[in-house]
């Protein structure tokens, strides 16, 4: 059970010294300290060291006995892998600390921060969608991410698999902020390791949780609270009736800002909370210009985005071939691949990555199963 308390929006004194950002970061780490105490903590009693030598006869008044704060060796320990790991701590009280995710009420007191800071100053939009993403989705995710990066936006999302790390991708050349569930030494899931890489030299990776803390179930919705609080809006490609990404757009809309989705076909799971979204009022989405178009209108923000296109245009790579031994996984390899809307079984091929000869024939066993629909020009769909 936490210390409750409300949370409080008051100016924060920053934590100027080296103890004074030992002392933050270990009432942050304390047992029972949620972020809404931890806040109202700093308000009453001033400043961290006074918040850490209240916090025990705190913690007694509300039936805790021998009740201990965070230990100074933790706090020191984790300073030391920021330092190793060449991250950055930025608090709530700091002047680099992202200025729409300060307005949230549950925004981290503190960040660990990874590569291109300067990334906080530019609009950010949010592009959440599905793990288990089709060609077509992962394809739009890709566009939308190029087009709105051209347009001085940093596309910011979570590095799952699918969507996530679609937009990421093509957004490396222009910039792109990934929000991790554990610490900023975790690479979670692993396959999306070189992408990892590659956003630490080019891009930014933020954590709110300590170094080495391997994301859990409940980590994940903080994460999602954290992507659509740094972004005007969260724009959604292809989301289940029940997923994560729904709870990021829910977010979005707890902290104002707006909620976007892209379409899909009725009968693909995959895309009904997207329609959903758009049923209940959510903007619908074809492309780049719908969400400039919608910020512009909503507020001044079409003021502070430069529009300058770059030169060139960031070639998203082809995925290495893979070997498939199991025709179960193949098949469901490919299911996952297509939706109700019709792909060029050339661009299947391609997304997959193996030889056209075999996946030819996992396709026709498909057809023969009724599982997948072939439609005039050779384009394939769910059955």
């Amino acid at each position: 059970m936490a210390l409750e308390f409300i949370p409080s929006h008051h100016p924060l004194t920053p934590p100027h010294t080296v103890e004074d950002r030992v002392d933050w970061l270990r009432l942050l780490r304390s047992r029972r300290v949620g972020i809404s105490t931890f806040y109202r903590m700093l308000e009453e009693h001033g400043n961290a060291r006074a918040a850490l030598e209240a916090l025990p006869e705190i913690a007694k008044q509300a039936g805790v006995s021998d009740y201990q704060t965070c230990p100074r060796g933790v706090v020191e320990a984790e300073l030391k892998a920021g330092r190793k790991h060449d991250a950055r701590l930025i608090t709530r009280a700091d002047p680099e600390y992202p200025a729409l995710l300060a307005l949230i009420d549950d925004a981290p007191p503190a960040l660990w921060v990874k590569g291109d800071i300067s990334l906080f100053e530019r609009p950010s939009l949010a592009l959440v969608g599905a793990r288990n993403a089709s060609s077509l989705g992962v394809r739009f995710a890709r566009t939308l991410a190029r087009e709105l990066g051209d347009e001085g936006f940093a596309v910011t999302s979570g590095l799952a698999r699918g969507i996530d790390a679609a937009a990421h991708e093509s957004a490396l050349a222009s910039g792109t902020i990934a929000v991790l569930a554990g610490g900023l030494d975790v690479i979670y899931p692993t396959e999306n390791a070189g992408l990892y890489h590659k956003i630490a030299e080019t891009g930014l990776l933020i954590s709110e949780q300590p170094f080495g803390m391997k994301p859990f179930a409940r980590h994940f919705p903080m994460r999602n609270r954290i992507v659509s609080g740094l972004s005007h809006a969260t724009v959604v490609i292809e989301a289940a009736a029940r997923s994560g990404s729904l709870l990021t757009a829910g977010n979005a809309l707890d902290q104002g800002r707006e909620v976007m989705a892209v379409p899909g076909h009725p009968f693909d799971a995959r895309t009904a909370g997207c329609n959903m979204l758009i049923r209940d009022g959510a903007t619908l989405v074809r492309g780049a210009r719908d969400v400039i178009d919608t910020l512009a209108a909503a507020s001044p923000l079409s003021q502070t985005v430069h529009h300058t296109p770059k030169t060139a245009i960031p070639v998203t790579p082809r995925p290495e071939p893979r070997a498939f031994t199991d025709h179960t996984m193949l098949h469901a390899e490919i299911l996952a691949r297509l939706s109700g809307a019709p792909l060029p079984e050339d661009d299947l091929i391609r997304d997959i990555g193996i030889p056209a000869d075999k996946l030819s024939s996992e396709i026709l066993t498909l057809e023969l199963d009724g599982r997948i629909f072939r439609k005039p020009g050779g384009l394939l769909a769910l059955g």
